[in-house]
């Protein structure tokens, strides 16, 4: 959510904003904020005289009482049971005009920073930089259900007895691997400094609209029958809803965590060999980035942190490249967004496994998080980025570390919390 002062001193800024993203239908949003806050205004100044008339009025009628003129105390009682009604009635019609202008403000989008390539959808992206060499191997890469399968390591039939479709079990050395990606992401992170949190994984709904738009949650929030309750879709959310409300010290600032969650999404349009593999599912695991900073610090964290995903990644024996999102394709919160894409030698393209956003204040303004200045209080700026989130993350590393015979070898940096294993071999039935 932007500033309404934005509105109120550049309304063509704000309207060309929309028009980058591609979002026409919503430009009416911005003259229509401008002449609801413009009738607010004025409700609020009669309300103010009506307030201060009153108070000279109520030491009148103590004079009149004082000197017996009884009379003329009723007729000014009169006249402030008048006020205060007109009073109601505008405090009623500036609670209605506050709502309005609150439902069209969460809707209009973010301001884009400037460096953000203009298009219309995710086909405009723009590839950024290269990491590691994309090699396609001598032998054929099996589909990752197959490379699970031979390794006696995913059981999707059982998953679709007990849950549906979209769902999976990971089984021996798969589970493990599974299990090594996140705990080597959660301890990467920590070594560059940031706390390691467990949130919780279901949030109320005032929490939800504060962390995403209302679009993102239709799309990807579970919602709990019969409670103000949503399974989280990444622990970002819950993150960043625990400063809700928050005053924070400067001197607490930058706030670093790195939250373990699963994550659960709708994820509808898988088909074919999506649906028979892991590469869309409804639930997953990740491991997050999430800062909370000065607003002349977020860019400088904003190229910390994809940075940080990739070396994960390069660690990983896995090439990757960096994808700018160009304005079409932004989360209305978003100020700046890019993809880490990982290499598929199987297709012989790159496809996401990491998104790394700034936020600017959108999210702290939706939600009241502030730190107090010297010069006063002031929003702060938030980001997040994946760290690792499997089984996307497992895909990769399967398909960039499997051998001709089956077999996987297991990244140097992983081999600790595989009890040193440094192959899994393929199962022979």
């Amino acid at each position: 959510m932007i500033d309404i002062n934005l509105i109120r001193t550049n309304p063509d800024l704000v309207k060309e904003n929309i028009k980058k993203k591609f979002q026409d239908a919503k430009l009416p949003l911005v003259d229509e904020v401008m002449n609801l806050d413009k009738e607010n205004r004025s409700l609020k100044t009669e309300a103010e005289n009506i307030r201060s008339q009153r108070n000279k009025l109520s030491a009148e009628v103590g004079k009149c009482m004082k000197e017996g003129r009884k009379e003329d105390a009723e007729k000014i009682k009169a006249e402030v049971k008048a006020g205060a009604e007109k009073l109601a009635e505008l405090e009623a019609r500036q609670a209605e005009i506050d709502a309005e202008i609150k439902k069209r403000m969460m809707i209009i989008p973010n301001i884009l920073d400037a460096s953000v390539p203009i298009g219309k959808d995710d086909s405009e992206n723009v590839e950024v930089q290269r990491f590691g060499e994309a090699i396609v191997p001598d032998f054929e890469v099996p589909y990752n259900a197959d490379i699970l399968e031979g390794i006696a390591g995913l059981d999707k039939e059982s998953a679709g007895r007990t849950s549906g479709n979209g769902f999976y079990y990971l089984l021996g050395d798969a589970a493990r691997l599974h299990e090594a990606m996140i705990a080597y992401g959660r301890d990467y992170m920590i070594d560059k400094g940031f706390t390691y949190a467990i949130p919780p994984f279901m949030i109320r709904s005032d929490v939800v609209t504060g962390v995403m738009s209302f679009a993102e949650m239709d799309a990807m929030m579970y919602k709990i029958e019969g409670e103000d309750l949503y399974l989280i879709g990444t622990s970002e959310h819950s993150m960043i809803g625990k400063f809700k409300d928050q005053i924070l010290k400067e001197t607490e600032l930058p706030a670093t965590y790195t939250s373990y969650s699963p994550c659960f999404r709708k994820e509808g349009g898988a088909h074919g060999l999506e649906e028979r593999g892991i590469y869309r599912v409804h639930q997953f695991e990740k491991q997050e980035m999430i800062v909370l900073c000065k607003p002349e610090e977020s860019m400088d964290w904003y190229e910390k942190m994809w940075r940080f995903t990739v070396e994960i990644f390069r660690n990983l024996n896995i090439p990757v490249r960096q994808l700018e999102c160009c304005s079409g394709d932004l989360a209305d919160l978003k100020v700046k967004s890019c993809d880490i894409e990982a290499w598929s030698p199987r297709q012989q393209k790159f496809f996401e496994v990491a998104s790394c956003s700034n936020l600017g204040d959108a999210q702290a303004r939706r939600l009241g998080i502030r730190a107090k200045g010297k010069d006063g209080n002031y929003f702060v700026h938030t980001l997040n980025n994946t760290v690792l989130a499997s089984p996307r993350g497992l895909i990769a590393l399967l398909e960039n570390n499997i051998n001709a015979d089956g077999s996987i070898n297991v990244p140097e940096v992983l081999r600790p919390y595989m009890g040193g294993k440094a192959k899994i071999e393929k199962i022979v039935k």
